[in-house]
Formats: structure tokens, C-alpha cells, sequence
């Protein structure tokens, strides 16, 4: 019994001071990185990033605000995020008990009784037996650890995934919501004109029963108002729609959302900094999620060259035999073995070759995704700002195309009062003007989409 230990103790330390780990070790590849975003604008300060900003700040909507905090919580798509999290602290925490050696203890008891035959006589066997057993696989060679590694990146990869979902539900909640008060404005716009279609139309029928104008003039009139009434209920059913979609990213049945500031009261940063573009590789989950699988496929590499070498492995047991329960811890009754085996392959077909080169394989195209990810990343944060920008110059001059519609209906409807023109042009101006009036709105709402790509391109809405 007392030899059993010593042989432990002395083994394990002689094959841990010799152990090693094979595989190469992870080096961040070197990227390609711009000085400065194509598309920034020449004010912008070089280290403040919208990125870094907390989604509550870039949008200042209470009731956005209140949406995005509902959609963290409940979003079925954020909360299978988190459980894919736990799911990775399992395997990790597997993993890693790989490394450490196994121990168990057992309590037994057997009977047994045999009949007499030619040449023995009959008897029985009671005995007792306690006792317990350890096995160690020793990690010489690095397999195990090289399997933690892999499973901690996993992990991480995980928690990078869950932030990921994260910023894509803050935007989609964002531009979702932001659609939302596009269409009330249109509505809005729509039922405003309608009234004073209807109103025109009144007046004009007057104008036909005393004579002073055509019925030309009134279905003229006519047109304009079932234009802009055949417009409300598809917007209605667009409101709808984005209602329930809405639901659906706060994990509720459809159902009325709770509307907050109108779309012309939403804050709009007249320049929207960037930041630097060596910073975007630290804070897009996408690209820290690409490198985590990157670190792991790398020491998939690791544990398939160590299947090359010979497993070592100490296995032994202890315990205590005894025909009678007063004898059992007698010193007579204790037994015990040790065992320390080395197994090399010899030959196995070519499957440890192949495993390396797939492992290796495997490692390339992690690379090259990492390496695709950053590029993917650093378009998108340019093409989100040319949008704001270009976005943002277009509904300067929608607006001032709207001011010019509004005008030119307003002389065209005095010119047909005075009688110095047909209705044909009080028709033509005032659809230009109620198309110029849906521009806006468009052009409006998609100045706020591109704010929120930006910021999504950046990284930003995973933080807490």
C-alpha cells in the first residue's frame, strides 16, 4: 500500500517536467488595414468612433428605447444565443477534465455457493471487498490541453456570437421602428391630402352647377381625390405588417406598438465619426467570433499531430478483501495494483495523415473567413457612411423640391380660381406635390436607416 503512492509520486512529476506540446501556437495573421475609411468625412476626429457609443445615447426615442430593451430580454434569436453560451461552458469545462486524472471508489459484497462433484466438495464464499481505482491518461504530447484551447476559443466564439445577435437585433428593432413612423408620416401626408382633395372637389362641383366650370374639371377632381384615398388602406397594411414584425422581435403575439418621437423629430448627427480602422478589428463580434474559430481550428491542429505519438496512461487500484466484516480493514485483507502502459501506432491506413491534413485544412479556411470577415467589415462601415452622407444631401434637396411642389400647387389652384387655366394643372401640380411629399418621407427615413447601418457597421449595440 505504501508502494503504490511513491511509484505515483515519482512518475508523475518526471513525465510532466518532459511534457510538451505539439502543434503551432496562435499567432494573429497580420491584416490589411486602411488608414481611414473611404467615404469620411474630412472633420471627423480620427479617434472617436460611433461604435463605441451605447445604443440608448445614439438613439434618444424613449419609446425605441424601451423597444430595444423588451427585444434583449425576451428575442427568442438572443436568448438561443445565451444557451449556445452555457452549451460552450459545458464542452469547455469537458474538455479540460480530460487533463486530470479519474478516481472512483467502489463497496461490494458476493456470495457464492458451488455443489460437490468427484473432486471437490461443496462450499460457499461470502467476502466483502472495498476499494477504489484511478486512471490517468498523461497528457504528454499536449492533446488535451491543445483540446482545451479549442473548446475555450469555442466559448468565446459563443460569446462573440450571442454580442453579434445582440447588434443585429438592436438594428433591426431601430430601422424596424424607424420604417414604422415612415409610414404613420405617409399616412399623415395622405389623409391631409385627401381632405383637401375632397375639399377642392366640392368646390369645383359648385363651380359645375352654376356653370362656371366643366365636368372635365370635376373627374379631374375626382381622380385626385381616389388617388390619394386608394393610398391609405396599403399603407394601413404596411403599418400593420411592421407591427407584427415588430412583435415578433420582442417575442410577443402581433400586436399595436407604442409610437414615441415622429420621424422629422428624430436626432440626426450631422457628422458621424468613424474612428480608426485598426480599432474596428477589436469591437465587430463578427470579426472576433471569425478569429476565435480561426484559434480554435489551430489547435485542432495540435491534437490531431499528437495522436502521432504514444499514449501514456497509469492506471491502478486499492482496496480491501475479507471474508468477514471485522477483517475487512485488516491489514492482510488490503490489495492493490498499479499498471503503466505506452501505446504507439504503427499502422492505421493513413487515417492520423489524414487527420492532420484536415485539421490543417480546416485551419486555411478559418483563415481565410477571418481574413474575408475583415475585408467584408471595412466595406461595410465605408459604404454605411457614402449612404449617410449621399442620403443625407438628397433630403436637404427633397425638401427643397417639396417646398417648390407645395408652392407651385398653391399658384396653380390661384390661376384656376382666377380663371386663367385649365384644372388639368391644378391636377398635374398637385400630384407632383403629394409625390414630392412621399419623397421626403422616404428620403427622410432612409437618412435614419443609414444611421443605424453605420452604427451597426461599426460594431456598435452589443454593449451594455
Amino acid at each position: 500500500m505504501r508502494r503504490l503512492p511513491r511509484c505515483f509520486f515519482i512518475s508523475v512529476p518526471v513525465f510532466l517536467l518532459s511534457a510538451c506540446t505539439v502543434g503551432p501556437n496562435y499567432q494573429r495573421p497580420k491584416a490589411s488595414v486602411p488608414g481611414e475609411y473611404r467615404g469620411t468625412a474630412p472633420a471627423q476626429g480620427p479617434s472617436e468612433s460611433l461604435g463605441d457609443a451605447k445604443w440608448w445615447t445614439v438613439f434618444q426615442d424613449e419609446q425605441l428605447q424601451s423597444l430595444i430593451r423588451t427585444a434583449l430580454e425576451q428575442n427568442f434569436d438572443l436568448r438561443i444565443a445565451a444557451e449556445r453560451v452555457l452549451a460552450a461552458q459545458a464542452q469547455l469545462r469537458i474538455a479540460r477534465s480530460d487533463q486530470y486524472p479519474l478516481a472512483g471508489v467502489g463497496v461490494g459484497g458476493t456470495t457464492e455457493r458451488q455443489a460437490a462433484s468427484p473432486f471437490f466438495g461443496a462450499y460457499r464464499w461470502d467476502y466483502m471487498q472495498v476499494g477504489g481505482a484511478a486512471s490517468w491518461d498523461i497528457d504528454f504530447w499536449g492533446k488535451y490541453r491543445r483540446a482545451t484551447e479549442a473548446a475555450r476559443a469555442n466559448l468565446a466564439q459563443t460569446e462573440w456570437g450571442k454580442r453579434a445577435v445582440a447588434s443585429t437585433l438592436v438594428a433591426n428593432v431601430a430601422s424596424a421602428y424607424f420604417r414604422l413612423r415612415a409610414l404613420d408620416l405617409e399616412v399623415e401626408i395622405t389623409q391631409r391630402t385627401l381632405a383637401s382633395r375632397q375639399e377642392s372637389l366640392r368646390l369645383t362641383k359648385l363651380l359645375a352647377d352654376q356653370g362656371a366650370a366643366s365636368m372635365v374639371d370635376v373627374r379631374q377632381a375626382e381622380q385626385l381625390v381616389y388617388v390619394a384615398s386608394a393610398a391609405v388602406p396599403d399603407l394601413e397594411r404596411q403599418i400593420e405588417q411592421e407591427e407584427n414584425y415588430l412583435s415578433l422581435l420582442l417575442a410577443k403575439n402581433p400586436g399595436p406598438i407604442t409610437r414615441g418621437r415622429s420621424l422629422t423629430e428624430q436626432a440626426r448627427p450631422p457628422v458621424v465619426p468613424a474612428g480608426l480602422p485598426s480599432a474596428l478589428l477589436e469591437r465587430r463580434p463578427d470579426i472576433q467570433e471569425a478569429e476565435q474559430q480561426l484559434i480554435a481550428a489551430n489547435a485542432q491542429i495540435g491534437v490531431a499531430r499528437a495522436a502521432y505519438f504514444p499514449t501514456i496512461s497509469l492506471t491502478g487500484t486499492a482496496g480491501f478483501l475479507s471474508s468477514g466484516l471485522a477483517d475487512l480493514f485488516a491489514k492482510p485483507a488490503g490489495n492493490w495494483n498499479a499498471t503503466a502502459s505506452v501505446t504507439q501506432p504503427l499502422f492505421t491506413a493513413g487515417k492520423l495523415q489524414a487527420n492532420v491534413r484536415l485539421a490543417e485544412a480546416q485551419q486555411r479556411q478559418a483563415l481565410l473567413a477571418y481574413q474575408q470577415t475583415i475585408q467584408n467589415a471595412f466595406r461595410d462601415v465605408s459604404d454605411a457612411l457614402v449612404g449617410y452622407q449621399k442620403t443625407r444631401e438628397t433630403r436637404e434637396q427633397q425638401e427643397l423640391l417639396a417646398a417648390a411642389a407645395q408652392d407651385s400647387a398653391r399658384l396653380a389652384h390661384v390661376r384656376y380660381d382666377g380663371g386663367s387655366t385649365a384644372y388639368l394643372e391644378v391636377l398635374t401640380n398637385e400630384t407632383n406635390y403629394l409625390a414630392a411629399e412621399l419623397a421626403l418621407s422616404q428620403a427622410r427615413l432612409n437618412e435614419m436607416l443609414s444611421l443605424v447601418q453605420i452604427y451597426s457597421a461599426l460594431g456598435g449595440g452589443w454593449q451594455q
